[in-house]
């Protein structure tokens, strides 16, 4: 195992949230990626994932597993689990930079190979 311990995540931590088989995504410079952000001192890639989520979009999420090995910028990309069907009014993007795309859908944005390869596995067919 390399240096990944549960102290806490270096670089950005990416969010992987996967409901009825469609991908969360949000709206960035020059188009759609995963919510993320920086993890805050001592927090684990889990929660600094389920904090992005919610300052990001509304959405409660829980975060729950990384998917190892990291990414090649040292990132972490965390699988979460969508705990509310409606965000809150949380969230700092409107409705209109937040979007639900099946994995035929995000084919021209870039993603980590590691999340390809998990919606791969886990997004039915068209």
């Amino acid at each position: 195992m390399g240096r990944m311990t549960a102290e806490r995540a270096e670089g950005v931590v990416r969010a992987v949230v996967v409901y009825d088989g469609r991908l969360l995504l949000v709206a960035e410079a020059g188009g759609w990626g995963l919510p993320s952000g920086i993890p805050q001192p001592a927090e684990t890639p889990q929660a600094t994932a389920a904090r992005v989520v919610y300052e990001l979009t509304g959405y409660l999420v829980d975060g729950t597993e990384a998917l190892e090995p990291g990414d090649a910028d040292g990132g972490t990309a965390v699988l979460c689990r969508l705990l509310t069907e409606s965000p809150s009014d949380g969230g700092r993007l409107t409705p209109d930079h937040l979007r639900w795309s099946s994995a035929e859908e995000t084919a021209d944005i870039p993603l980590p190979a590691r999340v390809r390869h998990y919606l791969q596995g886990h997004t039915p067919p068209i």
